[in-house]
């Protein structure tokens, strides 16, 4: 129906998740400042929340900007058939130990 994303690549979820703390550790830094400018520790409080909330949106969904580089994935290779005679074959046995 939709061809909806649902994945970030190993490097957009690095650099996610730097921005995040970029934002929050902002955030943070700025809430208590100004708390301690008017005396208010409930506003230091708010401006954090609000650094935790716009962090959430800018990072948690996948956006375009976390899915530059996906992985190419190698195929599979065949799995060897067994022997007519019904022997294992090699990688069978060691599968089993």
């Amino acid at each position: 129906m939709f061809n909806i994303a649902t994945h970030m690549d190993f490097e957009g979820q690095g650099r996610a998740e730097k921005l995040s703390r970029v934002i929050i550790t902002l955030f943070g830094a700025v809430g208590l400042i100004w708390g301690y400018i008017i005396q208010q520790f409930s506003q230091t409080v708010y401006i954090l929340i609000a650094g935790v909330l716009l962090a959430s949106i800018l990072t948690i969904p996948p956006w375009p900007i976390y899915r530059r580089k996906p992985l190419n994935w190698q195929k599979p290779r065949p799995e060897p058939q067994a022997a007519a005679g019904g022997t294992e074959t090699e990688s069978a046995k060691k599968k089993k130990k």
